[in-house]
Formats: structure tokens, C-alpha cells, sequence
């Protein structure tokens, strides 16, 4: 009985809609943050045991967010099939394991990214809280998945270059080099080294063609309003419709009275 009371305070800390429920969110996300600003910070730190003890905390306060998700998770299964989920996996391997582990491998934390703002709770909170969210909630999102992109690639490049090549010392320097390699831009102030390097380099600029500009292109597409064509389905409309382009049904789409 008292499992099953901690499990249903737990599922409405996650999942319900009282002012400690958003709060309890927002903290995550806050967290989340701090988790990704310390990780960029001690990258190219030499590891010491105030930092050892500091990936050890941060570990166990991830690990506890994912067991207690994964307790109150419908299906287990599916949760553990999705990417954020073995991204978090990925993380707490690293930072549990970072005593024993090369710091080469410290480059796995940038995935905790992937976690950003890919909560439909806390979209939800966003959407019901924030009125400027509302307004650009698909722009606001693309580009939190562009810059979790940016991110991820930088991460591998800084792990690849750091302590091996002088021009990419920090974590500003990777970002220097990817964005300039990802755009195809290629100023050549910055290159990798090596083989290895160039076929990194080869590889950051064909994803850059085939994603990063995509990614790109969609920040910046025409803004589309949520609402359910009752008839088709349909479930994107131009702000300004009457009438839904699938199957011609009038509309009736609410707005705010804003722009």
C-alpha cells in the first residue's frame, strides 16, 4: 500500500497538473541545463576528485530520475526503446563510471541534450504558462533540435581534437569548426588532423547537406496552428485558414486576438 501511494505521488510529480507538479518539471529542466553547461565546463578539465565527486552526484540524481520514470512508465519496454531514454543510459554510464573509465569517453554526456524540452508534460506546462510559447512553439522547438544537433557534433569534435591539435583547445573552438564545416563554409583556419580527422571532417560536412540544413530550412518555414480537422484528421493549418486543404471542411480555428 505504501508502494503503491510513493508510486502515484511520483507519476503526479511527472505527469499531473498542479503548481508542484509544473514546478517539479521545471526543476528537471533547470537541471538539465546545469547538467549540460557543468559537462562543457569540465570537459577539458583535468579530472580531479572534486570533479570525480561532482560526476558522481550528478549520476545518481539522473539514475534516480530515470528509475522512477522507468516505475511509473504504462509500458517499460517502450520507454526503454526510445532514444532519450538510451541517451540517459549512455549518460549515467559515463558519469557512474567515470572513476574507473578514459576521459575520452566523457563525450557521451552531451547526449543528455537529447533530453531538452522533449517532455510532452513539459511542453504542456510551456503551452499553458507561457503565452509567447503558444505563439512559436513549433519554431521554438526546431531550433532546440538544431541546436541539440550543433551540439552532439561539436561534443565529437572537441572529443576528437582536444589534447591533439592546438587549434581546437575549448569547447568555442569545436563550435567555431562545426558550424563553419556543417554550413560547408570551410574558412580553413581550423581543420582536424589525421586520417581520422579528415574523415570526420568528410562526414560532419555530408550530414551538414543532408540535416543540418534541413533543420535550418525548417526554423525559418511558414508557422502552422494546431487544430484537428474533425472530418480528415488533419492537424496543421495556416494560421489564417478557413478551410482545411485536405479535404475541404469549414474551420473553425480559436485564436488569441495576438499578432
Amino acid at each position: 500500500m505504501a508502494l503503491g501511494g510513493l508510486r502515484r505521488r511520483i507519476d503526479h510529480l511527472y505527469n499531473g497538473d498542479s503548481p508542484t507538479a509544473s514546478r517539479f518539471r521545471y526543476s528537471l529542466l533547470a537541471f538539465d541545463f546545469l547538467t549540460i553547461a557543468f559537462f562543457i565546463l569540465t570537459a577539458p578539465v583535468e579530472l580531479t576528485p572534486e570533479i570525480l565527486i561532482a560526476d558522481l552526484v550528478v549520476g545518481a540524481i539522473i539514475l534516480l530520475d530515470f528509475l522512477a520514470r522507468l516505475w511509473i512508465a504504462p509500458s517499460k519496454l517502450r520507454m526503454l526503446r526510445q532514444v532519450h531514454t538510451l541517451a540517459d543510459l549512455l549518460v549515467i554510464a559515463s558519469l557512474l563510471a567515470a572513476p574507473i573509465i578514459d576521459q575520452n569517453l566523457a563525450f557521451l554526456r552531451v547526449l543528455r541534450a537529447l533530453r531538452l524540452l522533449h517532455s510532452f508534460a513539459m511542453l504542456r506546462d510551456l503551452r499553458q504558462g507561457a503565452a509567447f510559447f503558444r505563439r512559436h512553439e513549433d519554431v521554438i522547438v526546431r531550433s532546440v533540435n538544431l541546436l541539440v544537433f550543433i551540439f552532439i557534433v561539436t561534443g565529437v569534435v572537441f572529443n576528437h581534437a582536444f589534447g591533439r591539435n592546438d587549434d581546437i583547445d575549448n569547447y568555442l573552438a569545436a563550435l567555431y569548426f562545426t558550424v563553419s564545416t556543417l554550413t560547408t563554409t570551410g574558412f580553413g583556419d581550423i581543420v582536424l588532423h589525421g586520417t581520422t580527422g579528415r574523415l570526420l571532417a568528410v562526414l560532419i560536412m555530408v550530414v551538414g547537406v543532408a540535416l543540418f540544413l534541413r533543420l535550418a530550412q525548417a526554423i525559418f518555414s511558414p508557422t502552422k496552428v494546431r487544430f484537428t480537422c474533425p472530418d480528415c484528421g488533419l492537424d496543421r493549418h495556416e494560421p489564417d485558414a478557413v478551410h482545411c486543404k485536405h479535404c475541404g471542411r469549414t474551420l473553425k480555428i480559436r485564436t488569441h486576438g495576438e499578432g
